[in-house]
């Protein structure tokens, strides 16, 4: 069986819409993701201080860290070296305290959840940006997984595509956050599987959140929206085999039937079905 890895941003919504603080409850959460079936933890870490505090949970848990998340702020020329050193730092502090050997980013849009494009001197200042990063990366032994949201799909999948097509593959490599993708071309599984026939060589981790009607449930399922046993039958065919980190995470408009734990450990069990 792979490592099952589990990233903390879903942990946070669930415990959001519960009226409940993610960073005072961090103990708890990591050791709940412990008791419903995952291996692995991936946060998103901030700093040293936010690798450190994780120090504790993991001895506590037996969870490993084979990945973290960070944002990074590439498309200011101002800016991007400032932030390319922080990333580094925390990658190469996580790295000698852990053992996390690989690194997800996605690059800062404008806004969060806002409508502002970045014009394409600030995308290609962001794709060189990325590729510096990458390099300083491998340069530690830690691999660079670009991943996106949504917004980098405006406007023709200008930032999405640039960010691969302009960078060094030995460099940066790919995150496939399969529902972003879904949901940033309009709710298209034509535009995931497309996506899959161009960068599936890229390929080194796997964002896994399911969906019905558009809309993101409580707990994975390997059928609904996304086809899910596609997928893996298609990486499978290529020999590709990324490391699968569950990020099922609510939105205002998800059922709530379930509690984080219930919905976690529904999700592993999903999951880990899938794969026998």
């Amino acid at each position: 069986m792979p490592t099952l890895a589990c990233n903390t941003y879903p942990w946070f919504t669930f415990l959001r819409r519960e009226d409940r603080d993610f960073n005072t409850e961090l103990a708890r959460v990591v050791a709940d993701m412990a008791a419903t079936g995952f291996t692995s933890i991936e946060p998103n870490l901030e700093d040293r201080a936010s690798v450190d505090a994780h120090v504790p949970l993991l001895a506590e848990t037996g969870l490993t860290m084979e990945s973290a998340y960070m944002n990074s702020e590439l498309h200011d020329a101002s800016s991007a070296a400032a932030s390319i050193d922080h990333v580094v730092s925390v990658a190469a502090y996580a790295l000698e305290t852990f053992g996390t050997r690989m690194l997800v980013t996605n690059p800062k849009p404008i806004s969060w959840g806002g409508p502002e494009n970045k014009t394409e001197t600030q995308i290609r200042t962001q794709g060189r940006a990325l590729d510096q990063l990458g390099a300083a990366l491998r340069a530690e032994g830690i691999t660079l997984a670009y991943h996106n949201h949504d917004s980098e799909l405006r406007l023709g999948v200008r930032d999405f595509h640039h960010m691969l097509v302009s960078t060094d593959p030995a460099n940066v490599k790919f995150c496939l956050d399969a529902h972003w993708v879904y949901r940033g071309c309009g709710n298209s599984s034509l535009a995931l599987f497309d996506t899959l026939e161009l960068y599936a060589d890229r390929i080194v981790e796997l964002h896994l959140r399911q969906s019905t009607g558009g809309v993101w449930d409580e707990a994975f399922a390997a059928e609904s929206d996304i086809d899910y046993q596609r997928l893996f039958t298609f990486l499978r065919k290529r020999d590709i085999h990324p490391l699968l980190t569950m990020e099922q995470a609510v939105e205002d408009d998800s059922t709530q039937v379930h509690d984080s734990v219930y919905a976690h450990r529904a999700s592993c069990d999903a999951l880990r079905a899938m794969l026998t």
